[in-house]
C-alpha cells in the first residue's frame, strides 16, 4: 500500500467509488471544483495502482477541512479508513494545521464511531445540512481534531 497525491487524472476512479459507497454522493462537478480550487487530493493504492479509498481536504487558515473520504466498498471494513486518516494527519501536521473539521450525517453511525475512535470530538451540529431521502434534509454533526 503508498499514499499519493491524486489529481484530475483520478476523477473517473474517484466518482466510481463515490457512487458506490454514498447515498448522495458528490458529482463529478463537485471533485472537478475541488480539484480548480487546489484543494487536497490524497489517495491509498494497493500494489497494483488500483485506488481503494480518498481524502478530499481544504486548506483554512490554519485549519484543514476534510470535505471527502471514502474506502472502496470491496475494502471496507479491513482499516483502510484509519490508514488514510492518518495519513490525513501527518499530512496536515506538515501543512501546519492546528485542527481538522470535518461534518458527518447523524445517520452515519459508522462513520462517526471511526472518526471517535482516531480521536475526533463532536463540537456542533448543523441542523438540516445534508439532502436526504423524499425531499427531506439531515442534521450533521461537526467534529474537530486537535493537532
Amino acid at each position: 500500500m503508498h499514499f499519493s497525491r491524486l489529481g484530475f487524472e483520478d476523477v473517473d476512479v474517484i466518482l466510481a467509488i463515490e457512487e458506490k459507497v454514498y447515498s448522495h454522493p458528490w458529482t463529478r462537478g463537485n471533485f472537478l471544483d475541488s480539484l480548480y480550487s487546489a484543494y487536497h487530493f490524497l489517495g491509498l493504492r494497493d500494489a497494483d495502482q488500483t485506488l481503494i479509498g480518498y481524502v478530499v481536504l481544504m486548506p483554512v487558515m490554519d485549519e484543514m477541512h476534510l470535505l471527502n473520504l471514502a474506502v472502496a466498498a470491496e475494502y471496507q471494513r479491513q482499516g483502510y479508513a484509519q490508514s488514510l486518516l492518518e495519513q490525513m494527519r501527518a499530512f496536515c501536521r506538515e501543512k501546519k494545521c492546528q485542527s481538522i473539521l470535518l461534518e458527518v450525517r447523524v445517520s452515519n453511525q459508522r462513520a462517526v464511531d471511526v472518526y471517535q475512535r482516531f480521536g475526533f470530538n463532536e463540537i456542533g451540529r448543523r441542523k438540516g445540512y445534508y439532502p436526504a431521502e423524499d425531499q427531506t434534509r439531515e442534521d450533521a454533526i461537526v467534529m474537530r481534531l486537535e493537532l
